[in-house]
């Protein structure tokens, strides 16, 4: 679980890069990407088998970025999560939200011993600023009985 500080820090961030986002807007990571988007970040998409998304360039990998984002949201399997926290170590980038389903083992060991700032175990979207009323309704709830972060 990841702290209310790291989470509110990693908010404050005003570019982003999104790994594993689709092209079908259906997918968890489109939706992260739009949602981002509509907040008023600068928002990278990173999907090697896609060239754009939503009619905007989308990068193959954190190296081919036009400029270095503040962090990265990563929205894959975790095998595919290790090559995106690779690259995120050798672009300088020291924070980065591991959707759940992305982190494994291996790779939260990989960012902590690259000194990555690391949020795991949570979903991006109970957090966002202005978040839906669903998410809104769940981090209440969690609040409640006392899994919201510290």
């Amino acid at each position: 679980m990841s702290s209310k500080a790291a989470i509110q820090e990693f908010y404050a961030l005003k570019t982003l890069a999104v790994g594993g986002v689709s092209r079908n807007p259906q997918k968890f990571g489109h939706m992260v990407y739009k949602d981002l988007k509509t907040k008023g970040y600068t928002v990278y998409p990173v999907n090697p088998q896609a060239e754009s998304i939503d009619g905007e360039p989308c990068y193959p990998s954190l190296d081919k970025l036009p400029t270095r984002p503040d962090g990265v949201v990563i929205v894959t399997p975790p095998a595919q999560s290790e090559q995106l926290v690779r690259q995120a170590i050798q672009a300088g980038i020291t924070r980065v939200w591991l959707q759940q389903g992305s982190e494994s083992p291996a790779v939260l060991q990989l960012c902590q011993q690259n000194g990555i700032n690391t949020i795991s175990g949570e979903c991006i979207f109970m957090y966002t600023p202005h978040t839906n009323w669903l998410h809104g309704i769940h981090r209440v709830v969690n609040s409640l009985i006392g899994k919201a972060p510290k």
